[in-house]
Formats: C-alpha cells, structure tokens, sequence
C-alpha cells in the first residue's frame, strides 16, 4: 500500500466511520451472531449487516467469516477491531475526564498496579499530583504485570507500576526503573524465633507451609529458582494468593506458614497483620518496581505530572544505597 493509498484511507475513514460502526464491530466480536447483535442494540438485523457491510466496503475487504459456529474476524478484522476497542477505551476515559473537570479536579487517571506496593507510595503520588491548585482523580487496577501491559497497550489504562522482568513482552512499551525492592522471609512470630537461631536452610523452608503468588508472576519464578540453585525442590504453596493483605493474614495464624515478600510490604504486614521478619538477608534482589507507559500517543500533562509525582516520592522513600 502506498502513502497516497495510506492518506486516502485515512480521510474516508475520518470522513466516513461513525461511532456506531465501532460499537457494532465490539458486539459482533462478543456475540458471534448478526442476530444476537440486534437483539443487543435494539435494531434490525438488516440494519446490522447493511451497518457492518458499510464498514467491509470503506475496508476493502471482509471483517468477518461466517461459520456454523459464529462469525470470527479474519486477520484484517482482528486488527479493525484492536483498534476500536482502544478508541473506544480512549472514549471512556475521555468521558471521565470531563466528569473530573466537573467536580473541579484536574482529570482522571487510570493506573494499573501490581499487589506488592506500598500503600503510602501510591497515596503520597496521587496526592502530589496537583495541576492548577487541583488534584486528579484515580482508578487504581490491581493485577499481575504481564495482565495490566495487555490493557495499557489496548488503551485501558493510562500507565502501570509493575515489576520488571525478562519473560514480560515489552513491545511498544517504555519503562522507567523507580526503586528496588529486597526481599525478606515473613513468618508466625514463634516461627521467626526458632529460625533466628540456626543459619537459613533451604531444605528446611521447603518443608514449611509456603504462600505465594500464582505461578508465572516475576516474584514467583525467582523464588522457584532459588530454591532449585540450592538443590531443592520448589515446595507447592499451600495457598496461592496475590494479595500482601490475605498473605499476612494467612502467615500470621499458621505457625508453619511462611512467605517472602518484598521488604516495605513486609514492614506493612506487621503493622497491620502481626506477621515477623526472620532476620535472614538474601543475596539476591527481587526485579524492580518499573512504570510503564506506552511509546506512541500524545503525553498528556495529568500523566506527565502524575510521573513526576510518583517519582520523586520513590526518590524520597527509598534513597538508593550508598
């Protein structure tokens, strides 16, 4: 395709879709069932597929096959339609921001985040983030990072504060390291005493009654491959759980029970859960906490501040060592 063909696609498309093209494109993905679909936007069913034949002849070329089993987009389709849902999540957001300016706030940010941080970090940001003497709103969207990348990049999400690591897929993503992050075994305090006494074994952990992530998370994959370097054999989690609040509540009624989370999240969990720090030190690091933001698009100055803000308070609460 040439640009001039590229230039004269853009202009029908800028002259031609309208909104209800687009939504028409998301129902058909859903539904599978031109019917189903007029049911859904209280139409006909020839106005959905005059509709969606409008839009196959501005692309060219067909959205969609037809199947005994529900239409399904063909490879142009799945395309057309990653990028009505990110205008269509772009409209939301839209729309929030406009409520935000209404309350007198200065916009409305979406921001994803992993369950392993500090609730003061993220408090301190949001509330730094001034612009004009007034503050921002937010939506905070708890979820592992590879979960939270796949919505920043289909526009669900403004940025994300994840960990870093190498099995992520970072295509069309920028990062920005903010701190590191140690990690520190949690346990029931009698069991900390006994541990205090003798050096760490790793044999010995593994006979313990261990919570954790789910599987394919950063900080699980790392603690398996501790475990294995030490020659032991990773023990299964008896509960699985991403949340630092059930972890420590799991921890802290069970005198077998054990967990390694990061060390400001542990400093949390016993103010908050009774759990105690065994006074052990590892010689590895967890992989950092991370922003991430999407390459292209415009940069908006809500978000543009609200990074500043989020880095100078990781800055200020954990100074890097000397």
């Amino acid at each position: 395709m040439t640009p001039s063909t590229d230039l004269g696609l853009a202009r029908r498309l800028a002259q031609r879709l309208k909104m209800k093209h687009l939504l028409l494109l998301v129902a058909i993905a859903q539904q599978r069932s031109l019917t189903r679909v007029a049911e859904q936007m209280a139409t006909s069913q020839p106005a959905v597929t005059q509709a969606l034949a409008e839009l196959e002849a501005l692309f060219g070329a067909p959205l969609f096959t037809r199947s005994s089993r529900g239409m399904a987009p063909t490879p142009l389709g799945e395309l057309v339609l990653a990028r009505a849902q990110t205008l269509l999540a772009d409209l939301d957001h839209w729309a929030l921001d406009i409520a935000a300016v209404a309350q007198e706030r200065a916009a409305h940010l979406q921001v994803g985040v992993i369950p392993f941080l500090p609730g003061r970090m993220l408090a301190q940001a949001i509330d730094h983030t001034r612009l004009q003497g007034r503050r921002i709103t937010v939506t905070l969207h708890e979820a592992t990072s590879d979960q939270l990348l796949a919505r920043l990049r289909a526009h669900e999400l403004d940025c994300v504060i994840g960990r870093s690591s190498a099995i992520l897929d970072m295509a069309g993503l920028r990062h920005t390291v903010l701190y590191a992050q140690t990690p520190k075994l949690v346990t029931h305090r009698r069991l900390a005493t006994r541990l205090a006494r003798r050096p760490l074994a790793w044999a010995e952990l593994a006979e313990l009654d261990w919570v954790l992530g789910p599987r394919n998370t950063p900080m699980r994959e790392q603690i398996t491959d501790f475990f294995l370097r030490a020659g032991v054999e990773p023990p299964p989690p008896y509960v699985e759980s991403l949340s630092a609040k059930v972890i420590g509540e799991l921890v802290a009624a069970n005198e077998r029970a054990v967990s390694i989370v990061p060390a400001d999240i542990a400093q949390e969990l016993v103010r908050i859960a009774g759990v105690a720090i065994a006074p052990h030190a590892f010689d590895w690091q967890l992989p950092p906490i991370t922003l991430f933001q999407r390459k292209a698009g415009a940069q908006y100055a809500e978000l543009q501040r609200f990074v500043q803000a989020l880095q100078q308070v990781c800055a200020s609460l954990f100074p890097p060592d000397p």
